[in-house]
C-alpha cells in the first residue's frame, strides 16, 4: 500500500500542482450488542480507499476512490486537479502552507489482546452475561450491552516527502439498564453513557471495566430513581462526575477552539465560535485552577484523539489552551496556523475517512487535574452532584448551554443525603468555568473516549479524548426537567 501511495503521489506531481499528500486507509470494525438477553447485532465493515489532496493556484482540490487500479487512482487525481482550479475562482487569498519537516515513521497504537482476533462466541458470551446480571433485578425492563473494535492503519505521502504508516486499534463497551413503571423511564449506564468507554486499547480494556461487577449497582440505582425526589431548583454548588465534565470540555471548550470555526469556514454544522481571535491571550476563559491542553500525544494516555501523526503528517502535539484561566491556544492545520500568527499547525487535522477531506478536530481535549481530594471537592454546606450525561444543548456559538444527567445526590456538609431524579444545569460557557472551585487530584483523572462527534458536510463521525477529574463549581442554576 506505501508502494502504492508514492505512485499516486507521483502522478499528481506529474500534473504541476503546487503541493500534494495521499493518505490509503484500510480499515476493520466490528460492532456487537445485546438486548433482553439476546444478541442484537453481530456486525463486521471492512473499508479500503484512497484520498488524494492537491494544491493549484492557491486553491484546494480533493477527490477520493475505492478503485485503485492505475486507471482509478489517475481518474481520482485528474478530478482533484479539476475540483482546485474550479475553487480559485471563489477564492478570497491563496492557502499558504505552515512549514513541517518531513517525517519516515511507523507507528502502531498499544494493543495487549487484539480484539479483533478474540471470538465472537466469547465476547458475545461475556455481553450475555452483563445482560443476565442486569436483568436479575426484576424491576428492570430493558437491558443493553455493546461492544466495538476497529482497527485502521493508514499510509501517508506528501509532496514535502513524508513517508508515514500508522495503525490505531479502537475498543469500547458498555452497558445500559432501563426501568419502565407508573408513566416514567429511568436509565442508568456504565461506564457512561452512550455506549460506555473507549480508548486506544484491545480487548484488555473491556476486562478492566469489570461491566459484570458493576451491574447489580447500577439496576439497584435505576429502580431507586423512580422513588427519589426531582432535583429541586436555585443556584447551587455543583459537582460534576469526570464523565460528565469530559463532554462539558467537549462542548463548550473543544468545539469553540477549532479554529475553523472561528474563521467562518466551517458553520454548516453545529455553527461557530464565541472565541474570536481578538480573544486569543486575553479572555479570561476559566478560574486560576482551570488548566486545559489539546494533547495527542502517547504520554497523554490512550485516548481517541491520540496518534502518532495527523492527516497532513502533521507530528503530535501538546498544546495549552488555557492556562491557569486564560484562553492561550486554537486548534490548527498547517493552512491555518498563520491566521493566529503561529510558524507551524499544532495537528488537529484530521478526517474519519479515506473519502473525507481532513477538518480541524479535536484530538485529547483535556482539564488537568488538580490537588484536591475528593473529600474536599464534595466538601461544601449544600450542594448537588451529577453524574453520567442524558442530554446536552448548546447554541450555535458554544456559548449558552444546558445538560441533562441520568442521577443527581443532594450534598449537605460534604455527604449524600438524598438520590435526585431528571437533574439538569445550565450556563454560559465562560461564566462556568470562571465558576470552577476545586478540582481533584490524578488519582481520580480518567481519559474518557467520545467516538460520535460530528463534523462537517458531509457529516463526519470520529473519536475525540477528553481527560478530567470530578470538579466543583460554585453559583452553578441547577433544576430538573
Amino acid at each position: 500500500m506505501q508502494q502504492l501511495a508514492l505512485q499516486a503521489l507521483d502522478l499528481a506531481a506529474q500534473r504541476g500542482v503546487a503541493y500534494a499528500d495521499v493518505r490509503i486507509v484500510d480499515a476493520r470494525s466490528q460492532d456487537l450488542s445485546t438486548r433482553n438477553g439476546r444478541v442484537s447485532q453481530v456486525a463486521d465493515t471492512e473499508s479500503a480507499g484512497m484520498g488524494i489532496r492537491v494544491l493549484v493556484d492557491g486553491g484546494w482540490g480533493f477527490a477520493a476512490t475505492d478503485d485503485l487500479t492505475p486507471g482509478g487512482i489517475d481518474k481520482a487525481i485528474f478530478k482533484a486537479r479539476a475540483i482546485a482550479k474550479a475553487s480559485t475562482i471563489a477564492l478570497k487569498t491563496a492557502v499558504r502552507l505552515a512549514p513541517e519537516p518531513a517525517h519516515s515513521a511507523v507507528w502502531a497504537s498499544a494493543c495487549a489482546v487484539d480484539p479483533l482476533q478474540i471470538p465472537v462466541t466469547r465476547k458475545l458470551a461475556h455481553l450475555l452475561a452483563v445482560d443476565e446480571a442486569l436483568r436479575a433485578n426484576k424491576a428492570v425492563t430493558l437491558t443493553e450491552t455493546l461492544f466495538h473494535a476497529t482497527r485502521r492503519r493508514q499510509w501517508f505521502v506528501n509532496t514535502d516527502g513524508s513517508v508515514i504508516d500508522q495503525t490505531r486499534t479502537m475498543t469500547g463497551a458498555g452497558c445500559a439498564c432501563y426501568v419502565f413503571a407508573n408513566g416514567d423511564l429511568q436509565k442508568r449506564s456504565y461506564p457512561n453513557s452512550f455506549g460506555g468507554q473507549y480508548q486506544l486499547k484491545g480487548w484488555e480494556l473491556v476486562e478492566e471495566l469489570d461491566m459484570l461487577a458493576q451491574a447489580p449497582r447500577l439496576a439497584e440505582e435505576a429502580e431507586m430513581l423512580h422513588s427519589a425526589d426531582v432535583c429541586p431548583a436555585g443556584e447551587v454548588a455543583l459537582i460534576l462526575d469526570s464523565s460528565q465534565l469530559g463532554l462539558q470540555i467537549h462542548e463548550s471548550i473543544g468545539h469553540p477552539i477549532e479554529l475553523d470555526r472561528v474563521l467562518g469556514s466551517e458553520a454548516n454544522y453545529a455553527g461557530m465560535s464565541f472565541l474570536t481571535l481578538d480573544q486569543l491571550g486575553s479572555l479570561r476563559y476559566g478560574s486560576p485552577l482551570v488548566h486545559v491542553v489539546s494533547d495527542a500525544t502517547e504520554a497523554h494516555g490512550p485516548g481517541l484523539g491520540t496518534f502518532a501523526f495527523d492527516d497532513e503528517g502533521v507530528a503530535a502535539q501538546r498544546t495549552d489552551i488555557i492556562r491557569e484561566g486564560l484562553f492561550t491556544g486554537y486548534l490548527t492545520s498547517r493552512e491555518t496556523a498563520g491566521a493566529v500568527g503561529e510558524e507551524r499547525s499544532n495537528g488537529c487535522l484530521r478526517a474519519a475517512g479515506w473519502d473525507r477531506l481532513p477538518l480541524i478536530r479535536m484530538t485529547n481535549t483535556s482539564l488537568e487535574p488538580g490537588t484536591a481530594t475528593l473529600d474536599e471537592v464534595f466538601d461544601v454546606p449544600h450542594g448537588i452532584y451529577m453524574e453520567t450525561n442524558k442530554s446536552w444543548s448548546i447554541d450555535d456559538k458554544r456559548y449558552n448551554f444546558q445538560f441533562g444527567c441520568e442521577v443527581a445526590w443532594e450534598i449537605r456538609n460534604g455527604r449524600r443525603v438524598r438520590m435526585l431524579k431528571n437533574p439538569v444545569y445550565s450556563g454560559i460557557s465562560t461564566r462556568f468555568w470562571n465558576a470552577c472551585e476545586a478540582i481533584a487530584g490524578r488519582e481520580h483523572w480518567t481519559l474518557w473516549g467520545v467516538p460520535n462527534c460530528g463534523k462537517g458536510q458531509p457529516e463526519q463521525v470520529m473519536g475525540t479524548g477528553h481527560g478530567a477529574s470530578p470538579s466543583r463549581f460554585g453559583g452553578i442554576a441547577v433544576g430538573s426537567l
